[in-house]
């Protein structure tokens, strides 16, 4: 099955973080799995256009501050579009990086805190 949709800016950020790229399942959706964690990309199931989550984020767990530049080079290179501030340590210690897909979904990828 052929995927119009972000695959190919996904594939790059889950790279950059070690991740495989996604998979097409039986049924159409776009499935990405690292380090315990999944992220499924699917057309709705309402038949209703997809939109932009008014105030929703996906998170994304990243296992350094390396991996954090390396995931936001990678999604601003294949479409994304960097907002909010830059790659930072925030208080806590998590480095936090953000970013909009070529869909417009908010997503961050962060380290976990070490304070």
């Amino acid at each position: 099955m052929t995927w119009s949709g972000p695959g190919a800016s996904y594939d790059a950020t889950f790279a950059a973080l070690g991740g495989e790229p996604g998979e097409m399942d039986a049924r159409g959706r776009l499935i990405y799995i690292h380090e315990g964690s999944r992220l499924m990309i699917t057309k709705p199931i309402d038949g209703k256009p997809a939109t932009v989550a008014n105030g929703g984020t996906i998170g994304i767990a990243a296992a350094s501050p390396d991996h954090v530049w390396a995931w936001h080079e990678a999604g601003t290179t294949h479409g994304g579009t960097a907002i909010e501030s830059p790659p930072a340590e925030r208080p806590n210690g998590a480095f936090v990086a953000y970013l909009r897909d070529p869909d417009g979904h908010k997503l961050t990828a962060r380290s976990q805190p070490t304070k």
